[in-house]
């Protein structure tokens, strides 16, 4: 199987990536600073609806570059596809 080569797809996936990181930055931060456990979990929620998204955003491409660069067969990759695809369910 090959990389992303779509420059927007990488793009849009490492913005969301450092998004991530600085909400976990600030999570870090809400815990030492001993915030309401309520407002952690709050944002601790964020960063997992944001990792699905580029989880989502990632299984696209993957769908759509990989698969048809793909020298696999149909079934291998439709195989591979729902592996992908449990990993982030």
């Amino acid at each position: 199987m090959t990389g992303i080569q779509d420059p927007e797809v990488k793009a849009d996936l490492l913005r969301r990536l450092r998004r991530i990181e600085g909400q976990s930055r600030g999570v870090a931060r809400m815990i030492e600073e001993d915030r309401d456990c309520q407002e952690v979990l709050q944002q601790l929620t964020a960063i997992r609806a944001a990792v699905y998204k580029a989880s989502l955003r990632l299984m696209r491409s993957f769908a759509f570059e990989c698969i048809q660069a793909s020298d696999d067969s149909p079934e291998e990759m439709v195989d591979a596809l729902i592996k992908a695809l449990s990993r982030i369910t």
